[in-house]
């Protein structure tokens, strides 16, 4: 299952030619996998709280075709691969049909010591409603 979260550019998310800002790409997907994370019922203050926090380990990027002022867009996000301490990710933003931006994620889970942690037993549970994959 995948998770869809719309948005719209604003004119603080544009450059001086008038196009979206690259490194707001990657707010729009933060904010997006953070939408993920919360409709899949996981509450990140109740795990920051508790000592275990998410923190992405490696991304990478492709911006494929510019998004414009008042677009209105949608950020889709898929999990690919799930751990005991981490989770892959497959982001695009699309304008309609159109791929605009391409991301793989790597998400891992870490202790308040930034350490790594394993996932609690119930969130891996939680996300893994959003693997694309079976038998991550």
């Amino acid at each position: 299952m995948t998770h869809h979260w719309p948005i719209r550019v604003y004119y603080e998310d544009t450059d001086f030619a008038g196009i979206v800002y690259y490194a707001n790409y990657l707010k729009f997907i933060e904010r997006a996998r953070s939408e993920l994370v919360r409709a899949a019922g996981i509450d990140q203050a109740a795990l920051k709280a508790g000592g275990i926090a998410f923190a992405v380990r490696r991304l990478e990027a492709d911006y494929l075709a510019p998004a414009r002022y008042d677009d209105e867009l949608t950020v889709t996000t898929g999990i690919t691969r799930l751990t005991g301490a981490r989770f892959d990710l497959d982001q695009s933003v699309a304008r309609g049909a159109e791929t605009l931006f391409a991301a793989k994620v790597q998400v891992v889970c870490l202790s308040d010591s930034g350490r790594p942690a394993r996932l609690p037993e119930d969130v891996r549970r939680k996300i893994a409603q959003y693997c694309d994959v079976t038998g991550a």
